[in-house]
């Protein structure tokens, strides 16, 4: 959800970064909530939107040593 000033960031129109988040989500198939809550322009808003999306990528592949050996969800199941 983002609330963009202006149409474009520099040569890259802002509805395609909805675009983008929206069929990054879809293809990956995964759930992907992004909220912009502060910043002081639409780069800031978007670049912090990549970089925590980046971040939480990162965690969610991740290998938790401390729970090795155990299912990694919270419904201890997969499938």
């Amino acid at each position: 959800q983002f609330n963009f000033e202006r149409e474009m960031l520099g040569q890259l129109p802002t509805e395609n970064i909805r675009h983008f988040l929206a069929a990054f989500a879809s293809e990956g198939r995964l759930n992907l909530h992004v909220r912009e809550l502060a910043g002081e322009n639409d780069h800031h808003r978007v670049e912090a939107a990549f970089k925590a999306l980046a971040l939480s990528l990162r965690q969610a592949v991740t290998i938790d040593v401390r729970a090795a050996g155990e299912i990694p969800s919270t419904k201890q199941t997969l499938g």
